[in-house]
């Protein structure tokens, strides 16, 4: 996955951000609502199959990181100590609304940790709320309003001002603190209804270079392919060619040679488009092996471990480092 690089600007900087705000990673549509569930064009990328895909979405990582290595039998009698949480009625049987109820426990899992592992740096006081104060202070440091409109600063003023918009919004109750339930909805706006209008302007805060309220067929080549790193190469990567071909067949719906706001809300935010249900539907169709009755056994499960975990040499789900799991 291409991801979007922040610019640390200054020593001064530097040295005072504790921890940069949450940012929507550059690539698909489902990349740049950060860290939320991949898209399935990144599930199958061209006529490859994407595992790592699998693996996060079902064990609940959603970064893509590397853990300690797994031997194949490691991890099959790993995720065999795994299968009874998912089944939860306990039948010897895993349904497609089991797994797609433990894709999405895993992903909720994801967001709280995630908002847990920030919340500790940013209450200062400790008293249970976060106010947009100690927020600025252990993210932005000291840099004042007039630091921030010098040149070198102006990725930090953006982050700044994002930040400030997404706050205001999360802010539901308008009590100028928030919980950690706002909190989330602050870091993964993509999740929570009342916060993807801040995706889409967001997305188009980035893309729209030339500010005409849309997306060029080459403003959406080059976020994901920027010229600077392929000055030098004389020809086009397929997969580059391949997004042209989705911009005119599926992303500019109108045909008019760009994505208006509705056509990017579409892309990087798809309608009726379930993930877990859809994960889920793979998984079975991947594993049913046996009597094809669209339920999975633990023996179907650990068969296709390769799919469900990963093993040795490739990223594998944290979950199954977990020993708290078993």
């Amino acid at each position: 996955m291409r991801s979007l690089t922040l610019l640390c600007v200054t020593a001064l900087c530097a040295a005072c951000i504790v921890a940069l705000p949450s940012r929507p990673k550059k690539g698909t549509g489902a990349d740049r609502v950060h860290d939320s569930q991949p898209s399935d064009e990144a599930h199958h990328a061209g006529s490859e199959h994407n595992s790592n895909y699998d693996h996060d979405a079902f064990l609940g990582s959603e970064e893509a990181k590397k853990f300690q290595a797994l031997t194949p039998e490691q991890s099959r009698e790993r995720l065999r100590k795994l299968v009874p949480r998912v089944d939860v009625d306990k039948d010897g049987y895993v349904t497609e609304d089991e797994l797609k109820n433990w894709v999405r426990f895993t992903q909720h899992r994801y967001i709280m940790e995630d908002v847990g592992r920030q919340w500790t740096t940013h209450d200062i006081d400790q008293d249970g709320m976060l106010t947009w104060p100690e927020y600025r202070n252990t993210t932005y440091g000291p840099l004042t309003e007039q630091q921030m409109e010098q040149p070198e600063n102006a990725q930090y003023k953006k982050l700044f001002h994002r930040d400030q918009n997404r706050w205001r919004k999360a802010d539901s109750n308008n009590d100028q603190s928030l919980t950690k339930e706002e909190y989330a909805s602050f870091l993964h706006p993509e999740e929570y209804e009342h916060m993807k209008v801040l995706v889409v302007d967001e997305t188009l805060e980035d893309i729209d270079k030339d500010k005409d309220g849309s997306i060029s067929l080459q403003e959406y080549i080059d976020d994901m392919y920027p010229p600077s790193e392929h000055k030098d190469s004389a020809t086009e990567p397929d997969w580059v060619k391949s997004e042209r071909e989705q911009f005119g067949t599926y992303r500019d719906k109108n045909k008019d040679g760009k994505m208006d706001r509705e056509e990017v809300k579409d892309w990087i935010i798809p309608p009726d488009y379930d993930h877990a249900e859809a994960e889920a539907k793979h998984l079975i169709y991947e594993s049913d092996t046996g009597e094809k009755d669209g339920k999975l056994t633990a023996d179907e499960i650990v068969d296709k471990y390769d799919l469900f975990a990963g093993s040795q040499a490739t990223d594998y789900g944290e979950a199954l480092n977990r020993h708290e799991e078993f």
